[in-house]
């Protein structure tokens, strides 16, 4: 059955609005407008109080539209709103810290959604009877999952394609007050051939695959093309016993279903697994889809 997961231990971030292809968001003591594809429904606020209370509007250049959500175009910031920031997110013993800052591409460097899976990730390695847990995490980004399963005790492995994101994500692990994650700039895919040809394990893998995407040396990413010889590795560098894996989609083609699909293919010894989608609620009572995940504990 799927299952809605919507973030309820956030205090430095709400949605405020959404609607007509935009959202209204507060991360930390500041508010945010970018757009938003999927929220093709009508706004709850009216335009006066969305021009009143955005600290920072994201305008998409013209022309600049792209199929993954990767919007390119400018901000527009009021006096007091300043180009970087910290927020925090507590769960349990989980305290991280995340530096955001105000991209070209509409994104502030977290996900706030993502929170149901690190609250996972912290759950599922602290109770691993084990002291030495192995967790790879691919198409890292800026490092929230990193640094959850780090603050579990894992011994983290971080793959993104861009060094500077790979930057970004040490900033958040220190702020996190956290250290010795391993950090790897390369392709996803060769970086798996070669950690299957090494014959390496992992305990914990999670992949956060985008719709399109470039490698170091400009190696293509198409989810629908790779996706399936990506799941295949992973399935060989999974450990059979005391492991966990996480996918998370957020290509508006792909559906909860699919990663299900997924997972039952490449691991079928699984026999349960969650998926569904991953929503955060607003005050008027709608809610906001925002990727489908599936993920399984063994």
């Amino acid at each position: 059955m799927i299952q809605l997961l919507a973030p309820n231990h956030w205090v430095d971030y709400e949605l405020i609005d959404s609607g007509e292809y935009e959202k209204l968001e507060r991360f930390g003591k500041y508010i945010i407008r970018r757009p938003e594809p999927q929220a093709v429904w009508r706004k709850s606020l009216s335009d006066t109080e969305w021009e009143a209370s955005a600290d920072a509007t994201f305008r998409r250049e013209k022309g600049k539209a792209s199929q993954d959500g990767n919007d390119k175009g400018v901000w527009t910031q009021k006096k007091n709103m300043p180009d970087q920031w910290y927020i925090d997110y507590g769960y349990k013993g989980m305290s991280l810290k995340f530096r955001l800052g105000l991209t070209s591409f509409k994104h502030v460097g977290v996900f706030p959604e993502q929170s149901e899976n690190w609250n996972f990730i912290y759950d599922t390695i602290t109770a691993m009877q084990k002291d030495d847990v192995k967790v790879l995490n691919l198409f890292a980004y800026t490092g929230g999952a990193s640094i959850a399963a780090k603050s579990a005790g894992a011994d983290v492995t971080h793959v993104d394609s861009v060094k500077q994101v790979i930057s970004w994500s040490r900033e958040n692990m220190e702020a996190s007050g956290l250290d010795n994650i391993r950090w790897i700039v390369e392709d996803a895919l060769k970086f798996c051939k070669r950690e299957v040809k090494r014959g390496k394990k992992y305990n914990g893998i999670i992949l956060d695959p985008p719709a399109y995407g470039r490698g170091p040396d400009g190696e293509r990413w198409i989810l629908e093309d790779n996706i399936s010889e990506l799941m295949s590795l992973c399935s060989d560098l999974l450990e059979d016993k005391e492991s966990f894996l996480i996918l998370n989609l957020y290509s508006m083609g792909f559906s909860a279903v699919i990663a299900d699909n997924l997972i039952k293919d490449y691991f079928p010894d699984v026999t349960q697994c969650q998926y569904g989608e991953l929503i955060v609620p607003e005050k008027s009572g709608k809610s906001l889809p925002l990727s489908v995940y599936a993920r399984f504990k063994k």
